[in-house]
């Protein structure tokens, strides 16, 4: 007996189900608000820079001239003049958060195989608030802010994640990816959304940043009734304290599970315990063909990541002020997961990672050929941005799914918390990249657009997982698609489709 068949008996989609996929709603919203927050505090005004007569030809602020605020919010990059060659101040705030999002990842993720799914959720809620707290409060220069932010940061994916986990483990199987993917496409799209306007509203960056943390406290008190993960508990040994959670999904559902059923459901759990070798992450290393996908995985990821940022936040210079480029383009996330939920399971995830990463590229290079050609209609270029946001919505979110099917079971959990922390890393450089366009215009979407052909490049090396038995062994991760060629993908026959 599984747990999802336990599950049937104390009701795998009733009210309790609703109770986690709301609570999961407000997760969405909040984690918007969390993550791109930092885009708006940040948001350089117009201004304009000026060499002096002096010998030493520096640039000056424009402190003497009045700069222009969009929408009048007052950003902590106005407040601070942090422009022109004090531009790169921002950018390495905006870096230190990217950094704490690195190590929180690592660290909350490798704690919730030891404590839980739920005190993690709790932690990472709380050191959002609290970073979010000490960036308002601490005496604002480049070095409190940096510690501000990294802690702030050190939230960042497990404040979401967590929740994801055990809502996942709660929904009966088939309405799992229709639910969760559904939810985050439309809460997080409405969370983005909003993010601007709010800041437009509060006038004021520490208004701002109060005004999206206070509330998100429901997440950490809600963390007192939200029940643990029962697959976690199980592999711990607490198969009484499972027992519970099942009792209480129960309770809310209007459900009893017989008492005999749940003696032999742990009967079952007893009985199948065995001893098996303990894999790390480094035996993906150790075969060439598993090392050569775990190292394009790797690179994707990567690219997907900074990508996926980096195009997110770049919402200056598009013709629009940046509240409005931003919101326009946010509104992308929920075609792009219906696009996702309809076209993932016909075409298979090789060809859309491909298709989209290659579109990626293809809408960079044409915002960057409007901005430095066409500068008396550049407000195309933010349309533009729009199809780029949707492409790489699809390449991201699906590319997570892709990963999670190639690497194999028994090291899946470490490949994929090793693999976000390695994403999370390379979006520190997201900022940079933006900060070149500085220099020259088009630099971002040069390097963005080179970057995602490149990996559209390097997935042609990855075996399709479409309709196929994922590996579950180190060595069937080995052997997995060894005899697929490289086009194969694009002669996938339709029964092999509704196969899986």
């Amino acid at each position: 007996m599984t747990v999802d068949e336990i599950l049937k008996y104390s009701g795998n989609f009733g009210p309790a189900q609703w109770c986690l996929l709301s609570l999961f709603s407000l997760v969405n919203i909040f984690a918007s608000f969390h993550y791109f927050s930092q885009t708006f505090i940040t948001i350089t005004p117009k201004h304009s820079c000026y060499e002096t007569n002096s010998t030493e030809n520096d640039f000056i602020h424009n402190s003497t001239n009045s700069y222009f605020l969009y929408w009048e919010f007052e950003t902590l990059t106005s407040e601070l003049n942090w422009i022109c060659e004090n531009g790169w101040k921002s950018a390495f705030v905006q870096s230190t958060f990217f950094i704490g999002s690195v190590i929180g990842t690592l660290i909350l993720g490798s704690l919730s195989d030891i404590y839980g799914r739920i005190p993690m959720l709790f932690i990472a809620n709380i050191l959002a608030v609290f970073g979010n707290l000490l960036t308002v409060y601490l005496n604002p220069n480049i070095w409190n802010l940096s510690i501000a932010r990294f802690i702030s940061g050190l939230a960042s994916d497990s404040n979401f994640f967590m929740m994801y986990i055990i809502v996942m483990e709660y929904v009966k199987p088939s309405m799992r990816t229709f639910g969760l993917n559904f939810c985050i496409g439309l809460w997080y799209c409405i969370g983005c959304m909003i993010t601007p306007w709010l800041a437009v509203l509060t006038k004021n960056w520490r208004t701002f940043l109060l005004s999206i943390s206070i509330p998100s406290l429901i997440i950490p008190l809600s963390c007192f009734f939200i029940p643990e993960s029962a697959q976690w508990l199980l592999s711990v040994g607490r198969t009484d304290d499972a027992m519970t959670c099942f009792k209480k999904v129960a309770r809310i559902n209007k459900k009893k599970i017989p008492s005999d059923l749940l003696e032999h459901f742990k009967s079952t759990v007893n009985n199948n315990k065995t001893f098996v070798r303990k894999s790390s992450l480094w035996d993906l290393f150790k075969t060439p063909k598993l090392r050569r996908k775990t190292f394009i995985l790797i690179f994707k990821t990567i690219v997907l990541s900074l990508c996926y940022d980096a195009i997110s936040r770049n919402i200056e210079g598009l013709g629009l002020d940046p509240f409005t480029v931003f919101t326009i383009t946010s509104a992308s996330i929920l075609p792009s997961c219906i696009t996702i939920l309809i076209w993932q399971d016909k075409l298979g995830r090789k060809i859309l990672a491909i298709l989209f990463l290659l579109l990626t590229g293809l809408f960079n290079f044409i915002q960057g050929s409007v901005l430095v050609f066409c500068k008396k209609v550049v407000f195309i270029a933010a349309i533009v941005g729009l199809f780029g946001r949707f492409s790489v919505n699809i390449a991201y979110n699906s590319g997570t799914q892709y990963a999670a099917e190639l690497i194999p079971t028994q090291v899946r959990g470490q490949g994929l918390a090793v693999m976000h922390a390695v994403g999370y890393a390379a979006t520190f450089f997201s900022s940079q990249i933006l900060y070149l366009g500085n220099f020259w215009i088009a630099t971002p979407q040069i390097i963005l657009g080179v970057l995602s052909i490149t990996g559209a490049i390097f997935c042609l090396y990855l075996p399709e997982t479409l309709g196929k038995d994922l590996p579950a062994t180190l060595q069937d991760g080995e052997v997995f698609g060894e005899k697929e060629k490289m086009w194969e993908f694009l002669k996938l026959k339709r029964k092999d489709r509704r196969k899986f």
